[in-house]
């Protein structure tokens, strides 16, 4: 008997094959519409496996749902997530760290994560689902952010807001930039 995944692994194996179910397809059809092998998605739904951002991103466009679904472990009544805790993932092509804070819900379809970005690499993001709308707040540092053709630079306290569903871009320009980012799903 093989043990048991580790959060949030567990989570995400769940996450998807809850999913998969839900809008009834094959695993290798949800494989050919992420663009990814079917052997990642099965590893993934046994448990095993260490997927990076693009590919849950791949996985959530594909099912029609946003990140956050596939990686957000059941709700509790009072929920605390303290500095450094919560389901972390990295991004495979830059140096960002995405931590998720809260997900929506049913009735209120909004994520809310903690970026924390290096210089050196721009994350380039592809298109969320249809509608999605991201705000985003810097905490510390300087970051370049924005669709690829319109990126803004802000700082300290600044707010911009975007389509989620372009193709579009987080670069830090200075080390130890972190931001919050609100993720509107329609």
């Amino acid at each position: 008997m093989s043990p048991e995944p580790a959060p949030p692994l567990a989570t995400i194996a769940v996450a998807l094959r809850r999913e998969r179910d839900r809008v009834g397809i094959s695993l290798t059809e949800l494989a050919r519409r992420a663009g990814i092998a079917k052997s990642t998605l099965s590893q993934l739904e046994s448990g095993v496996g260490n997927p990076s951002v693009e590919t849950l991103w791949a996985l959530g466009v594909a099912l029609g749902v946003p990140f956050s679904r596939l990686v957000e472990p059941p709700a509790a009544a009072v929920r605390v997530v303290r500095a450094g805790e919560g389901p972390r993932i990295r991004s495979e092509h830059s140096d960002l760290t995405a931590t998720l804070l809260a997900a929506g819900t049913a009735h209120a379809r909004r994520d809310v994560y903690l970026l924390e970005l290096e210089p050196g690499t721009v994350r380039t993001a592809e298109s969320h689902t249809p509608r999605s709308v991201e705000h985003i707040v810097v905490g510390a540092g300087r970051l370049r952010v924005g669709p690829e053709g319109d990126p803004v630079e802000l700082g300290p306290g600044d707010y911009a807001t975007f389509p989620g569903d372009t193709p579009h871009r987080y670069e830090a320009l200075v080390a130890g930039t972190f931001a919050v980012l609100v993720m509107e799903h329609p």
